[in-house]
């Protein structure tokens, strides 16, 4: 008749559903890594059959490879630079 789960269910939240309409869609995507492996992965990112590519993953993350990788993505002062220029700023 019921299951022990829909019991337990049933007697924690007094038998109240889950509201309807309101989740978003769960399906299945692609997940690329950085070395181009592919893993079937069920999410709520884009949508059914959407591919998401890694920049960083557990095989490049220095958290799990325990190597210092330095991506140098430039300092704030080029940024700034390549953002606004000199300003005029004769040197």
């Amino acid at each position: 008749m019921f299951s022990g789960l829909a019991i337990v269910f049933y007697l924690v939240y007094g038998g109240v559903e889950m509201k309807r309409d309101i989740h978003p869609d769960y399906h299945e995507i692609v997940v690329v890594q950085t070395d181009g492996t592919e893993l079937r992965m069920r999410s709520t990112y884009g949508a059914a059959g959407d591919v998401l590519r890694l920049d960083i993953d557990a095989k490049t993350h220095p958290a799990w490879t325990g190597q210092n990788k330095v991506i140098s993505r430039g300092g704030q002062m080029e940024k700034f630079s390549r953002r606004f220029g000199n300003l005029g700023i004769k040197e």
